[in-house]
């Protein structure tokens, strides 16, 4: 039995978007990238677009709806450990281990 060398379904897919485009999306605030992502949408959902234009819209989408989640989850994470210090913090209140 020989190795199989084919990388077909270890590549990424195809991009429309550009490496500029993708480290200007990588940079934007939250509220950026859902005001964009919302743009896209409504290019979407006015139809008129060509299949190019249509993928070209999804992929902007995609991209602009991870950046936007990927900020969600950092501020999600912050306020979970701010929340479990403040508990911790709480828990010790009063107590001789925080005179210590």
């Amino acid at each position: 039995m020989t190795a199989s060398t084919d990388t077909t379904h270890n590549t990424a897919p195809a991009s429309s978007l550009t490496q500029e485009e993708r480290e200007r999306i990588a940079s934007m605030s939250y509220e950026e990238a859902r005001d964009q992502l919302i743009q896209a949408v409504q290019a979407l959902e006015a139809g008129g677009l060509n299949l190019d234009q249509s993928m070209r819209q999804w992929e902007l989408g995609e991209a602009l709806a991870k950046r936007a989640q990927t900020l969600l989850d950092q501020v999600r994470a912050k306020l979970d450990a701010a929340q479990a210090q403040q508990q911790t913090s709480a828990d010790t209140a009063g107590t001789q281990s925080n005179l210590e």
